[in-house]
This record gives structure tokens, sequence and C-alpha cells, in this order.
């Protein structure tokens, strides 16, 4: 039987579990993507985001926000999926089966210092070659050295964790230009969340849809721009609902640097 979707802001959202949405993209390849309520905004400011949203091979309902507008809107159930969520169980599927060659895209050396401390912790193989410390992207996605390390080593699985935007845009221009078809996992921030490099999000918060919350308490400043622009995701879905939303005209400013997390 065909998988069921639910198509909000013209991004068809997948309705099965986190088991079910990995298996499917470790069988088909391609990338898949767990946009945040700023992530879901951005589709009217940022072009290269919304051909890259678009592309998506999978998308899962992370944002808790989106879930619940659409409960009222359309009184339709979603089951969400969080990026965190579905990283764990991605991390207990390779633990259950065998480490596969998995290569990481991270944010800096904090991040692959931490990951490669939980992996020994875990244990959970990491190999230091297989981490690879993102530039920091413009709102145009380039980065022909990655290219060249992945057709070299071809890993079956490559997980970004650079944060919303960004990756989105890194996985689709990964996608397009690779000579095979890894299975590429957008995950955010949420590694963070496991290996220490951010702040943990307990289960009962991310369960609640309260992750955003535990993550503003801890730093405010950082956090407050990024909750004020998915406040903005409510009006968007009322007023476009399957329908992708409008490009506004003129806008030019750099969203990415601003809400570069997940």
């Amino acid at each position: 039987m065909s998988p069921r979707y639910h198509q909000i802001l013209g991004i068809r959202f997948f309705a099965g579990t986190a088991q079910e949405a990995i298996a499917r993209i470790c069988e088909s390849g391609g990338f898949l993507v767990a946009p945040s309520a700023p992530g879901m905004v951005r589709l009217c400011d940022d072009e290269r985001y919304r051909r890259a949203m678009l592309a998506a091979d999978l998308a899962v309902p992370d944002s808790g926000l989106m879930v619940l507008v659409w409960r009222l809107l359309r009184r339709e159930k979603i089951q969400r999926v969080s990026g965190l969520k579905y990283l764990k169980q991605l991390l207990a599927t390779w633990k259950g089966e065998g480490t596969p060659e998995i290569f990481w895209v991270l944010p800096g050396e904090s991040a692959r210092e931490k990951l490669l401390d939980w992996s020994r912790r875990e244990p959970f193989a990491v190999k230091i070659d297989n981490c690879y410390l993102a530039p920091r992207y413009g709102r145009e996605i380039e980065d022909r050295h990655l290219l060249a390390l992945l057709e070299q080593r071809r890993p079956a699985h490559v997980l970004v964790a650079i944060g919303s935007g960004p990756q989105e845009k890194l996985a689709h221009y990964i996608i397009e230009r690779l000579g095979y078809r890894p299975a590429v996992h957008c995950i955010g921030a949420a590694l963070g969340f496991i290996t220490g490099d951010q702040i943990a999000i307990p289960d009962w918060a991310d369960r609640f849809y309260l992750g955003w919350l535990v993550r503003f308490l801890a730093q405010p400043r950082l956090f407050a721009p990024r909750v004020l622009m998915a406040l903005k995701l409510p009006a968007l879905i009322f007023k476009y609902r399957e329908r992708l939303p409008l490009m506004r005209q003129g806008i030019a400013q750099s969203v990415d640097s601003m809400f570069g997390g997940s």
C-alpha cells in the first residue's frame, strides 16, 4: 500500500512512525528533512531553501506548533515525529543491526569532540575521519570538498547536523551531485541534545511539544528571535493550508544567519 501523507504549505509530510520513515529513506536513499516552525516560515523568504524542501524525498512533522494548528484547522490528527525522536530511533536501529558506514557533517570542533566522547561512552563506532566540520554557509550552498570526500568514501548514511536552513540546502546539493544515492538525514540540533553539545531535552518535554521552551529558558537571547519567527506560522497555515505559500517580494534579509539552529 502507498504511504499516507499530510500536505501542509506545499510540503508532503509522512504520516507514519519514526521507524517507518527510517525504513523508507534507508531503502530508497535520498534526503529526509524534519523542518521546525521557523523553517516552515522560511518557505516565504528563501527560494533555495524552498526548492530544497520541495525536492526532499521524505519530510517528517517535527513542529509541534504546526501539528497543533493543523489539528485545530482541519480536525486532523498528525502523528508528530520530532527530529530528536527520529534520531534516537535511527541510532537504536543501527545499534541493533550493527553500525553501518556513517559520515557526520557537524557545525564545529565542539560538536565533533562531544560526538567522539559520546561514542566512547555508548559505545558507538564513530570514525574521526568521517567527521566533517562544515564551513559557515551563505544563502547559496556549494561545498566541493565535501562532495569529493563522499565520493571517495561512499558512506551508506550522511547525518547533517548543522541546523535548519543550511542543512536542507546542503542535503539537496549533495543528492543532486553525488554519483551514488546515500540516505541523508537532516537532524539539526538533535544530535547535540544526545551528545551534550546542546542542552538536553527530556523525553517528557519532547513528547509534549515543549523542547523549544527548554531551549528558550536555557538561552533566551539566542532563541527569542526564533520563537518570534515561529509565531508567524499559524497565520501562514490558516492562509495557505495545503498550498505552497507565495514568496515575499523584496526580502533580502539573511534568515540563515539569524535562525541557523533547528
